[in-house]
């Protein structure tokens, strides 16, 4: 168990000091800013992508959705949990460097209380996400469900397939790419594995509960404990709302794109 925390906790911050130090020889023009959001995005995929293979490999190996056990699960749980707390302080970090290359360097010239108020005001849903897996469900995980439903948890790890999806289209605009085709079809990537693994993924647990005990999906929830509903929903409220921000930051591509489009239709016309 200590193994597992170790390796967590010496595992993403090395690697994000690494890539920093990469980063920034490969790329001396970038600026820290540029350095940090790219090296915090790359640790965020390497993560996700380990959490979702984990996912996959816990929900296709059992077969009871309650009894059955992986060792993935608390195994995961454990080495990811250091990253949680890692990735609130590269987000400050990030934050940090972005605001001070802004120009605001009355409040960002050095780190204070004021620089982590700022961050704390501005991220506070991310952070509150981070903290509560941190203190809430890494606890219930790992000494709360008396063994019971590693497959729920599995489905849990899943949700972060759509992570990567998310921190390419933000390196695809850090590289001046954000109005090419490949940052296009990652756009429809990230919306599609978000709502899909993070939204879908809900009615998705409750179907397979219901296929375990032969219960309609529509009366599982009448079947779980008051605690348990309460805490899915609890999870899915904020992926809803972060799902209607990526809709409205697409709508506002699209329309920036077809703006784009027919001025540059309009000046073709003019030259002819």
């Amino acid at each position: 168990m200590f193994v597992a925390l170790l390796c967590g906790a010496v595992f993403f911050p090395g690697l994000f000091l690494s890539l920093r130090t990469v980063l920034r020889s490969a790329f001396t023009h970038w600026t820290d800013a540029d350095v940090v959001a790219v090296s915090e995005r790359l640790v965020s995929s390497i993560h996700a992508s380990l959490a979702a293979t984990a996912g996959v490999v816990v929900v296709t190996s059992c077969r009871d959705v309650m009894t059955d056990r992986h060792w993935l699960v608390d195994g995961f749980v454990l080495f990811g949990a250091p990253y949680m707390a890692y990735d609130i302080c590269a987000m400050y970090l990030n934050h940090y460097h972005t605001q001070k290359v802004k120009g605001h360097d009355g409040a960002y010239g050095h780190h204070s209380l004021r620089t982590v108020k700022s961050f704390l005001l501005r991220e506070w849903m991310l952070v509150l996400h981070h903290a509560a897996l941190l203190l809430i469900f890494m606890p219930i995980t790992l000494f709360f469900r008396r063994g019971l439903g590693d497959f729920f948890i599995g489905c849990m790890f899943t949700t972060e397939f759509s992570t990567p999806f998310v921190s390419i289209g933000k390196i695809l605009i850090q590289l001046g790419l954000d109005n090419s085709r490949l940052h296009r079809i990652n756009g429809v990537m990230v919306l599609v594995s978000f709502f899909t693994c993070r939204i879908l993924l809900f009615p998705f647990m409750y179907w397979m509960y219901g296929q375990q005990y032969g219960i309609p999906l529509h009366r599982v929830a009448f079947h779980l404990p008051l605690h348990c509903n309460v805490g899915n929903l609890a999870i899915l409220a904020p992926q809803i709302y972060w799902f209607i921000l990526l809709l409205r930051k697409a709508h506002r591509l699209y329309l920036r794109q077809n703006r784009a489009k027919a001025d540059s239709q309009r000046d073709s016309l003019k030259t002819e």
